[in-house]
């Protein structure tokens, strides 16, 4: 302690003394950042173990509390190694002023992905656990950090998105207030069909269904009379974003197998070719049909 390594003025006027900092200081400086590095990466943990846990908080809560104390403990950590060593604002805020332009062009990017990261931890736009789309990604967020965001795509690749894209671009969360989801099924159906009967079975194979919600119920919609079809659309809800493409399906095959017991012939668009010669000529194109299996020509 008796080890000074320099001095700094305290006080203005008359009231100015100086102050010497010495070994000591730098040792208990030291400390305190060892201190704080080993809080900022147990006590979080300890805290969502402990005490999160036991509160019955949804996963992004949890891991937004935990964030945002690392970044206090850190913030903590750092005044009082400066205070340590007689480091105070008014001789910082010239140092601040300065980093603050320069944070304002030359990283100017990765600090609004900083503030962003802030803004996601305390607002909740996302949260971990959230299945979201965001341009032409869609995945489950897995990680929020200080720069990026960490999505796990359906392929199960992790792919790294920058903060500042959340807060300034348009997003889709799938499971913000709730999972439940609309899932519909387009179809166009011969004419001369029986539309009553393509709406009973349509409604049938999604009531039978049980990832298929009863409230909001199925409906059957007739919506247009197309170049060559009846369109037809069936909305129905399911309670979870994993049962959408099961759903799909099995009312799918329930439709391929129904239809074709009841003779309803789903519509396929068709092209007419025709050939004309200098003359005024016209001959259509008919599609050859193949030999048979013993080699004889198709009657």
């Amino acid at each position: 302690n008796n080890f000074v390594l320099y001095e700094y003025t305290s006080g203005t006027g008359a009231a100015a003394s100086m102050v010497p900092i010495s070994l000591g200081d730098l040792l208990g400086a030291l400390v305190i950042v060892g201190i704080t590095f080993a809080l900022a990466g147990n006590l979080p943990g300890l805290l969502e173990v402990l005490v999160l846990s036991r509160l019955n908080l949804a996963q992004g809560s949890a891991y937004a509390t935990t964030t945002l104390l690392s970044y206090t403990i850190v913030g903590v950590g750092i005044v009082s190694t400066l205070s340590t060593l007689g480091v105070s604002w008014d001789k910082l805020q010239w140092l601040v002023a300065a980093l603050s332009v320069g944070l304002g062009f030359g990283m100017q990017e990765i600090f609004a992905n900083f503030i962003s990261g802030i803004m996601i931890l305390f607002e909740r736009p996302v949260r971990i656990g959230d299945t979201i789309t965001i341009g032409n990604l869609s995945g489950t967020v897995s990680k929020i950090r200080i720069r990026a965001t960490t999505i796990t795509d359906f392929d199960r690749k992790d792919i790294i998105v920058p903060n500042k894209t959340f807060i300034t671009g348009q997003l889709i969360n799938w499971s913000l207030t709730d999972t439940v989801t609309r899932v519909t099924l387009k179809l166009g159906i011969d004419y001369g069909s029986d539309l009553d009967l393509v709406r009973d079975l349509l409604l049938k194979g999604a009531h039978e269904n049980p990832r298929v919600l009863k409230d909001p119920e199925p409906i059957v919609y007739f919506l247009n009379f197309g170049e060559s079809s009846l369109d037809h659309e069936l909305r129905m809800h399911v309670r979870d974003l994993g049962d959408r493409n099961p759903t799909l399906d099995e009312i799918n095959r329930y439709i391929n197998r129904e239809f074709k017991a009841h003779d309803i012939k789903i519509s396929v668009r068709q092209v007419e070719v025709f050939l004309m010669d200098p003359k005024g000529g016209k001959q259509q194109l008919i599609a050859m049909e193949q030999p048979k299996s013993d080699g004889t020509a198709p009657a």
